[in-house]
């Protein structure tokens, strides 16, 4: 029982730190990947300083790890897809702290550094301790009574 419970509550964490993902990496990616660069270098000093399509490549990939990592888990559709993205996300967020440092911008490192564990987490979480299973995994009690009555008859 107690085996079940811990169970239950690292999926609820794992939902919520999936949550807090979707949500920043959302508004981060939007943002770099719609807002003029002009307007963006007022929040991000660096757009300006590297090349605008890297900006933009950003900004698409944290869209696509936000969508990825609450969607297929939510949905139950290509869940295995939800550990893959929270593995990105950890990626990019290693190379934002990596950049950060070369830059001295050491007050950046604390937010990449959380949001990179917080990713890390859910990829653990996900491919090991608490994968969703998918819709095709489930079981439909109603389909399996019909079989076993169309089995009686034969």
């Amino acid at each position: 029982m107690s085996n079940q419970k811990s169970s239950k509550t690292l999926n609820i964490l794992l939902w919520i730190a999936q949550v807090i993902l979707a949500i920043m990496f959302f508004i981060a990616g939007a943002t770099k990947a719609t807002q003029p660069i002009e307007k963006l270098a007022i929040q991000l000093p660096w757009a300006t300083q590297v090349p605008a399509e890297l900006v933009r490549f950003i900004g698409v990939s944290e869209l696509l790890g936000a969508i990825g990592v609450i969607l297929p888990a939510l949905l139950r559709i290509k869940p295995n897809l939800t550990p893959l993205a929270g593995s990105g996300l950890a990626l990019i967020m290693l190379f934002a702290s990596v950049f950060h440092l070369l830059r001295g911008e050491i007050l950046a490192l604390p937010m990449t550094i959380v949001l990179g564990l917080i990713a890390l987490f859910v990829a653990w979480g996900r491919f090991r301790k608490r994968p969703i299973k998918g819709r095709d995994a489930t079981c439909n009690h109603e389909e399996v009574r019909m079989a076993i009555k169309a089995d009686d008859f034969i």
